[in-house]
C-alpha cells in the first residue's frame, strides 16, 4: 500500500500572544489585552513612547516576565514559568532566543570582555576551539579586539553596549530580541548593527526590537507594532502603512507637531527626528 501523500510542512510562529495583560506588584498595568503573532523569519519593531510597555513586552517574549492574564506561546510551545522549569525546554529555548538589554550593566557580569563573549557558547557546551572562533569573529566585527582583557565595568557606555550585543551574537540564536539596540552606539557601530540585522533577514532568522526611533524601525523591519501610552496595540502594519498614520503617531507621542510661521501665519506639521513621515 502506498503511503498517503504528506501535506505541506507547517512551521509554528515564533511567538503568539493572546489577550495578554501584565501588571507589576504595585498593581500598575504595563500591558493591556495585547494580541500579537510574530512569524519565524519576520523582523518586527515594537514602537511606542517611554512607559508604553514595549520593554515589558520584549521581556515577556524572553520569559523574563510572565502574563498576569492571557497566553504566550514561543516556538510552538506555551511560554510559562512552569515550562521554563523543565530542563530540556529551558535549554532549547535559551539556546534559540537571545536577548540584549537596553542597559548593558544589567547584562554584563564576567571579569573580562573575552569571558563575556565566551560565556554563552561555553554554556551551550561547544568545543573550546569553536568558542574562541566565535569570540574572535564577534570581537573583530564589533571592534572589541583591544578590549578583550578589559573588565566590562571599566568600559564606556558605547563599549559596554557592543559587548552586550556581542555576548548574544556569539550564541548564534535563531531569534534575537533587542531592547533599544542603537542607544549609546556610535554611528559606525549603528551601521554595523543594521548590517547584521540585514544579514539575519537574509538567513531567515527572527528579530524583534523595541525603539522609539522611527528611522531605525522604518529601515530594518518588515512590520511595526505601535503601543499606546495606555499599553494597548493601536497599529500593526508595514513601516509605510504605520508612518502614513500621522495623527496616530502624534497621539501616541512618537512624533511632535512642529510649529513655524510664514508671513505672520502660524503653521504646524508632524515632525520626527531622523525619518520623514510620509
Amino acid at each position: 500500500m502506498n503511503a498517503p501523500a504528506s501535506g505541506p510542512r507547517t512551521v509554528a510562529p515564533a511567538f503568539v500572544l493572546t489577550d495578554v495583560h501584565h501588571s507589576y506588584r504595585d498593581g500598575l498595568e504595563s500591558l493591556s489585552g495585547v494580541t500579537l503573532s510574530i512569524e519565524q523569519g519576520e523582523h518586527v519593531a515594537i514602537v511606542g513612547a517611554n512607559g508604553s510597555g514595549k520593554s515589558t513586552l520584549l521581556k515577556m517574549l524572553d520569559g523574563l516576565v510572565f502574563a498576569s492574564r492571557g497566553n504566550v506561546q514561543a516556538l510552538g510551545r506555551p511560554l510559562t514559568e512552569d515550562a521554563l522549569e523543565e530542563p530540556v525546554f529551558r535549554r532549547e529555548f535559551r539556546s534559540q532566543v537571545g536577548f540584549v538589554f537596553q542597559e548593558p550593566d544589567v547584562q554584563l557580569f564576567c571579569p573580562s570582555v573575552f569571558d563575556e563573549l565566551a560565556f554563552g557558547p561555553l554554556q551551550l557546551g561547544l568545543p573550546e576551539a569553536e568558542v574562541r572562533e566565535r569570540v574572535a569573529r564577534s570581537a573583530e566585527a564589533l571592534r572589541l579586539k583591544k578590549l578583550l582583557d578589559r573588565a566590562p565595568y571599566a568600559l564606556s557606555g558605547g563599549e559596554k553596549k557592543r559587548v552586550a550585543i556581542g555576548s548574544v551574537l556569539t550564541m548564534e540564536p535563531c531569534v534575537l530580541l533587542l531592547d533599544e539596540p542603537t542607544n549609546d552606539l556610535d554611528p559606525r557601530s549603528q551601521v554595523w548593527l543594521l548590517d547584521v540585522l540585514a544579514e539575519w533577514k537574509a538567513t531567515g532568522r527572527t528579530v524583534v526590537l523595541t525603539t522609539h526611533d522611527l528611522s531605525v524601525a522604518a529601515e530594518e523591519v518588515d512590520r511595526m507594532v505601535v503601543l499606546s501610552e495606555d499599553h494597548v496595540v493601536v497599529a500593526d502594519g508595514t513601516p509605510r502603512e504605520v508612518l502614513a498614520r500621522q495623527d496616530l503617531l502624534l497621539q501616541v507621542n512618537l512624533i511632535h507637531e512642529h510649529a513655524h510661521r510664514h508671513g505672520g501665519v502660524l503653521h504646524a506639521h508632524p515632525h520626527t527626528h531622523g525619518q520623514e513621515v510620509v
